[in-house]
């Protein structure tokens, strides 16, 4: 057990005050004026030119922000609380080490709940942290594979919650927990749909699990990008085709997003080339269970990150990546390309405001 910084504990206990892990797209039934974007307007809240952030979170009692870098570090982005409709940022803590006595760690995936954050690193060994609000970390998972390579993290409620990463045997890696993350043990492969070959997942924006109730979709890419689909939290799984690009390396589903059970999103492409815009844009309306291409020559090209806008009807997306930042209006048939700057990831606020990271910083993107 390690013990980390003073300026760690202080903004950890504010991102934990009175956590409640609810969805923003079913916050509350009360029909709201559906808004409509022409642009968007960006604020550097961090510029570092060593931070590259792909690991975002939003917490959302206290309306504040907590990331992970790639260089093993944990920050906040901590907003007003009696200020939520300006939005106004209270305090931005730069990062601190999550571990001292590791140089090497890379975090792509970050949960919060019950009062724990828990920090997923990339490579071999793959370690997840847990840490407490009082700053102290443990280890509570390790797995040493030359394959070992997670990519993604999401918690079902306070007690059961997944990650996935890539295969090492025959079947993509999940490992569940069941008792709030004191434990995670990784589901054998003949609880698992068998991967195909050259089938992986990307670390590109922690976007590659979805869930909504006891429902999980899981993206998967590379030679074969399909769904896994579990129904009841991880205890039995089934696979879905996509017709999304795929059968290179670096082609695939990059990301998904559910705004509910029936209608889902998902996007990628191909990051070596990132202009073509033919097949990288699927969406569903039953479950997963199919999916048909959309915009296909149109629109954004590779995107790594895609989030259905709140209180949209399933209707409006955000897409964003190294290549800039899309718009659609409906469910994705066509878009409008709102900037050219960069990012990896991003996290709403509410339904006009997100939080943006990337290489070397992090953003309040104001869309109007």
């Amino acid at each position: 057990m390690m013990k980390l910084s003073l300026q760690f504990i202080i903004a950890f206990i504010s991102l934990l005050i009175v956590f409640n892990c609810k969805s923003l797209k079913d916050e509350s039934p009360i029909e709201k004026e559906v808004k409509y974007f022409t642009s968007v307007e960006i604020e550097t809240l961090i510029e570092d030119s060593t931070l590259n952030v792909r690991a975002l979170e939003y917490f959302d009692t206290n309306k504040s922000f907590g990331f992970l870098t790639s260089t093993g570090n944990f920050g906040a982005i901590l907003t007003r609380d009696n200020d939520y409709d300006n939005n106004e940022i209270n305090k931005v803590v730069y990062p601190t080490f999550v571990d001292s006595t590791n140089s090497k760690l890379n975090f792509r995936s970050l949960a919060l709940v019950n009062n724990f954050g828990f920090a997923l690193s990339i490579g071999n060994p793959a370690l997840l942290y847990r840490i407490d609000s009082e700053g102290e970390i443990d280890l509570v998972y390790q797995e040493n594979h030359p394959n070992a390579f997670y990519d993604s993290m999401e918690f079902w409620n306070d007690q059961e919650g997944i990650a996935i990463g890539d295969p090492t045997d025959d079947c993509m890696s999940v490992i569940i927990t069941r008792d709030g993350g004191n434990t995670w043990s990784k589901l054998p492969c003949e609880e698992l749909p068998k991967a195909n070959e050259g089938e992986a997942a990307f670390a590109a924006s922690d976007t590659n699990i979805a869930t909504v109730g006891d429902k999980t979709w899981v993206a998967t890419g590379g030679k074969s990008s399909r769904i896994l689909f579990s129904a009841d939290k991880g205890q039995t799984w089934d696979v879905f085709d996509t017709p999304i690009i795929q059968g290179k390396e670096t082609t695939g589903m990059y990301s998904l997003d559910f705004y509910d059970e029936n209608n889902g999103f998902a996007i990628g492409g191909d990051y070596t080339d990132a202009d073509a815009n033919q097949k990288n844009k699927i969406v569903t309306n039953d479950g997963g269970k199919t999916w048909q291409v959309v915009a296909d020559g149109s629109g954004p090209g590779y995107r790594s990150c895609v989030q259905y806008v709140p209180n949209s009807n399933a209707q409006q997306l955000i897409a964003i990546g190294f290549k800039g930042i899309d718009y659609s209006t409906d469910a994705g048939q066509t878009w409008k390309h709102l900037s050219d700057e960069d990012f990896y990831t991003l996290r709403f606020l509410n339904d006009s405001t997100a939080y943006a990271a990337g290489n070397g910083r992090i953003s309040k993107l104001s869309f109007k």
